[in-house]
């Protein structure tokens, strides 16, 4: 049932991802941290190590992202648990929450690799789709584009993969239920939900109160991203996917605008303020890494982002994926020392940032060119992917709910 809140509607993608560009910058002017969650899924491994008795202290990879504390008492730990919160609050108030199970067992494997695949290569390339889409690109810093072109290859194979026959399995025909505007609404979720608002909202009060600002902001701005996501259905996967295989580019164009408005936002703050833009390094392994995540997620049939809203709708599936990052973050920091990626991949490489060698000027006026060049490709290859369709939509595109089963 429709809800009469405007608020509680879904979100055109654009409104959602300019709304979080302007978020997202805003964080980083709080806090001087960037908004990102594979960093926290990679120490959540390294937690789960230490639970089962293996000792990590002697892994380079932990000592560039911090393993101390828990994910409790950091805001990059609040950043994730509170996307996942935010996004719950939604799907409860809307009354949106169904546990669903895919049709096809394969999809479990599937999910499971793919987030494998795709957590390995987004902390090779020392980010995930947030970290260079969102946080690299408005940081100014070169890596998130090299990283955005090796996601967009790796992409484009990954969508070739997943149309292949072995790999969609026979489709499974199930008898009819009955149409789902039918069913009774289960009032019980929207109470929920407001509990669970009520109950978060103590907890965020109760950081700023006690002086913990940074666990305050991160619980603060996590929930806020995690309600964007999931009102605005906000999934990378889907954006590159949809654009390779039926030419819909609604939910690219939208990211390029978040992140154009986030650079925008993120060049006024360094400017005003004095901050130092973040930058990671770019060498080989952000091309590499950015490949390997382009594939994982199609395969997975899922980002970061559209995993944890999907799992929070009561999509079991994507438990898989969700699991598949942390071991595939996991094992990325076990083999960069003791594999020799550094080494072969990344030791050759360099921090470098629009901003240390334009200005604010430079940086600012390169990204929105480039994001324009982004923007133009996209409408270009919308339009020919249009023009040169000659089948049926259902024939010739394979879409998230129908992968999903």
């Amino acid at each position: 049932m429709r809800s009469r809140i405007p608020f509680l509607h879904y979100w055109h993608p654009l409104t959602a991802l300019i709304v979080a560009g302007v978020l997202s910058a805003a964080y980083f002017g709080l806090t001087g941290t960037v908004w990102a969650v594979t960093g926290e899924f990679t120490r959540l491994g390294g937690q789960l190590l230490h639970l089962m008795g293996i000792d990590t202290t002697g892994w380079a990879y932990y000592n560039i992202v911090k393993l101390d504390g828990n994910t409790l008492l950091r805001g990059d730990g609040w950043i994730v648990w509170g996307m996942f919160t935010g996004a719950l609050i939604m799907v409860l108030l809307n009354d949106n929450f169904k546990i669903r199970l895919p049709q096809l067992r394969r999809r479990w494997a599937q999910a499971l690799v793919g987030g494998i695949v795709a957590g390995f290569g987004a902390r090779m390339a020392m980010g995930c789709n947030l970290a260079a889409f969102f946080t690299g690109v408005p940081q100014f810093s070169v890596h998130a584009w090299v990283f955005i072109v090796g996601t967009g290859i790796g992409s484009f194979f990954g969508t070739r993969l997943i149309t292949l026959r072995w790999w969609k399995g026979r489709p499974t025909l199930l008898k009819g239920k009955g149409s789902p505007s039918t069913r009774p609404s289960r009032r019980i979720q929207p109470v929920v939900g407001v509990l669970l608002a009520v109950a978060y909202v103590s907890v965020v009060v109760y950081f700023f109160a006690s002086g913990q600002n940074r666990l305050g902001l991160g619980a603060l701005f996590g929930a806020l991203f995690g309600v964007l996501i999931e009102r605005g259905q906000i999934c990378f996967t889907s954006a590159f996917r949809d654009l390779w295989m039926m030419g819909r580019a609604v939910m690219a164009k939208a990211i390029i605008a978040g992140m154009a408005i986030s650079a925008v936002a993120t060049i006024a703050i360094i400017v005003v303020f004095g901050t130092s833009p973040i930058t990671q390094v770019v060498a080989p392994s952000t091309f590499v890494g950015g490949v390997l995540f382009g594939v994982g997620i199609v395969m997975a049939s899922s980002c970061e982002t559209g995993m944890m809203y999907r799992l929070m709708e009561g999509q079991l599936m994507y438990v898989a994926v969700f699991a598949g990052n942390i071991i595939g973050a996991t094992l990325l920091a076990y083999a960069w020392d003791h594999l020799g990626i550094y080494d072969a991949l990344v030791a050759s490489g360099a921090k470098v940032n629009l901003y240390n060698y334009t200005g604010a000027w430079g940086a600012i006026t390169i990204t929105l060119l480039l994001l324009g060049l982004f923007y133009a490709y996209v409408a270009f290859r919308q339009s020919r992917q249009t023009a040169s369709r000659t089948t049926s939509p259902r024939s010739s595109a394979l879409g998230a709910q129908d992968y999903a089963s």
